[in-house]
C-alpha cells in the first residue's frame, strides 16, 4: 500500500478596514516600535529585502508563561512598501509547530477613499494543521489568532489604544 502525501491547500484570508495612510499601516506590520503594542506584544527582525531574515520575538508576558524568546521565523519573499509584503512564517514556540512546514504571509494594503485603508491579510497554511488552528484561534490558550491581532491593530491605529491582554 502506498501512502498518499497532503495536497490540499488551505489559505485563510482576512480583511479589516483602517482610518489610517498606508504607510502608518506599513509600519505597524513591519517595525518593532508598533509590534510590542499591538496582538501579543513581541517584537521583531525583519530584512525587507527578498531573502532577508524575519524573527519575531516573544513579549515579557509569553517569556513569563515559559514561551521561548523565539517565538516564529522565515523570509522575505517579496516587500513592496507600503503596498504587499509577502513572506513566510513558521511558528517554533512549541515542539508540535516547529515540526510543521513554514506557511507563506502576505499583507496587502489597499488605499480606499478618504484616509481608509482595506489590509488583507492571505495566510497559506498548507501541510501546518496546528499553525492553522493557532491562527484562526482555535486552539485554547494560544490566544485569539488573526482576528484579535487584526482587530488590535486597528484599534491602535485608529485610537492610539489597543485593546485589552490578548485571550487566551
Amino acid at each position: 500500500m502506498t501512502a498518499m502525501a497532503e495536497t490540499s491547500t488551505t489559505t485563510r484570508v482576512y480583511q479589516v478596514y483602517i482610518k489610517a495612510p498606508p504607510e502608518r499601516i506599513w509600519d505597524a506590520i513591519t517595525s518593532s516600535e508598533w509590534t510590542q503594542r499591538y496582538g501579543y506584544g513581541g517584537t521583531l527582525e525583519m530584512d525587507l529585502r527578498p531573502g532577508g531574515a524575519y524573527r519575531a520575538f516573544a513579549s515579557p508576558e509569553m517569556k513569563a508563561h515559559g514561551v521561548p524568546d523565539v517565538v516564529a521565523d522565515g523570509e522575505v519573499i517579496e516587500a513592496d512598501p507600503p503596498r504587499r509584503l509577502v513572506q513566510t512564517w513558521h511558528p517554533i514556540w512549541d515542539p508540535e509547530t516547529a515540526a510543521e512546514p513554514p506557511t507563506r504571509l502576505t499583507y496587502e494594503i489597499t488605499p480606499r477613499e478618504g484616509d481608509v485603508c482595506k489590509l488583507t491579510l492571505i495566510h497559506e497554511t498548507t501541510g501546518a494543521p496546528r499553525a492553522d488552528a493557532m491562527i484562526t484561534g482555535l486552539i485554547a490558550g494560544t490566544g485569539g489568532g488573526w482576528p484579535y491581532v487584526l482587530s488590535d491593530l486597528k484599534s491602535l491605529l485608529e485610537t492610539g489604544s489597543a485593546l485589552d491582554a490578548p485571550p487566551v
